[in-house]
């Protein structure tokens, strides 16, 4: 097997750009002095991200993993992260055994 030049190139200089965004994406808001309000939504920039991504596959797929996409949801106002996705997993294992 032989790795062409140019994709070993490219796969490095495609991890070194990775590894730089990450990078800066840590580094620079420890230097920036935001107002409580831009303080806020970049907080909410996780969860809005996380819904985006979860969302349309749980309204996608069928009835099952959309109860238990709302049971998450429920079970998010009392429970953390951890305990929300073991909810999340029982959930929709029974709802995937009895139908």
């Amino acid at each position: 097997m032989t790795i062409d030049a140019t994709v070993l190139l490219a796969i490095i200089v495609m991890g070194a750009v990775t590894y730089l965004t990450r990078v800066v994406g840590f580094l620079l808001p420890s230097t920036l002095a935001l107002s409580p309000r831009a303080q806020a939504a970049f907080d909410a920039i996780p969860p809005a991200v996380l819904v985006a991504v979860i969302a349309p596959t749980a309204l996608a797929t069928g009835w099952r993993e959309t109860l238990a996409a709302l049971i998450c949801v429920a079970a998010a106002a009392r429970l953390p992260l951890l305990g929300v996705v073991g909810v999340g997993v029982v959930a929709i294992v029974a709802l995937r055994a009895i139908g």
